[in-house]
């Protein structure tokens, strides 16, 4: 064998022993890189989908069913497993005061929701008395009628399980001396439970948003959290799937409503 193949057979034993393993390992921290990622994304995705709404909460781990007595109107409703538990604590200690606080309303994943916007939208569900489909041909005013009260799905607090709405949801009744004396004792008491009134009177420091509402608390161990998450994940394509889903664009929904809340509550 003379020299220059010596050195070319020198060469290749030398790539083998001790460069191929090296671009070997390089290949697999690369394919390592590329599983990580796509497990990032499917992470974010997920994440997406719960805070959207686009889950079942019947079949989540996180989530316990509200015993009938602490909730009105017998429906089956769901709750975090950490706001639930914190919302008894706080209704014990309303009851020792003599006041009985229940739960009308707690977690409604997107399909719920759509629902109860879908019937608002075509006139099925009566608005103020008011068909909105008739007394309200613009698209774009009627979503901004809807939107004083109730939250276009996607957009819902209520997604999130950490958001109930308490003796009811209409601004009337707090009104009365009972509702009075209710909404008393929870902007007293509620902080110490872990609860914020979500949509505090609009003005200097909530310029947008729903219009007032005495009985929507969230529970903010939970909820500040999946508020920052809401604004750094969801995107303004990832609402849609309703009536009126058009007039998106125009409206800002994300900073102008869900991240339109109390400040206390951020």
């Amino acid at each position: 064998m003379n020299i220059k193949v010596l050195k070319i057979v020198l060469g290749l034993f030398l790539f083998i022993f001790f460069l191929a393993p090296v671009l070997n390992h390089d290949n697999l921290d690369l394919e390592q890189q590329e599983i990580n990622e796509k497990l990032a994304l499917e992470k974010i995705a997920e994440k997406r989908a719960y805070l959207t709404g686009r889950f079942d909460q019947t079949k989540h781990e996180d989530f316990v069913v509200i015993s009938e007595q602490y909730s009105m109107g017998g429906n089956k409703m769901y709750l975090r497993k950490e706001a639930y538990a914190d919302f008894i604590k706080m209704r014990k200690a309303a009851s020792r005061d003599g006041i009985n606080l229940l739960i009308a309303s707690a977690t409604r994943n997107f399909d719920y929701q759509r629902g109860l916007w879908n019937r608002k939208w075509s006139g099925a569900s009566l608005v103020e008395g008011k068909n909105l489909s008739v007394s309200i041909s613009s698209e774009l005013e009627r979503f901004n009628k809807i939107l004083e009260y109730s939250a276009a799905p996607s957009t819902s607090r209520h997604h999130w399980g950490t958001d109930i709405d308490i003796n009811g949801a209409e601004p009337a009744y707090f009104d009365t001396p009972k509702g009075i004396a209710e909404y008393e004792w929870l902007t007293k008491n509620a902080k110490e439970y872990g609860f914020c009134q979500t949509y505090t009177a609009k003005g200097e420091e909530r310029l947008s948003g729903y219009n007032e509402e005495k009985w929507h608390w969230t529970y903010t161990p939970l909820s500040r959290n999946f508020t920052k998450e809401y604004q750094t994940i969801v995107m303004e394509a990832d609402i849609y799937g309703f009536s009126g889903e058009a007039q998106v664009p125009t409206l800002n929904l994300i900073e102008n409503y869900v991240l339109a809340i109390n400040p206390d509550c951020l």
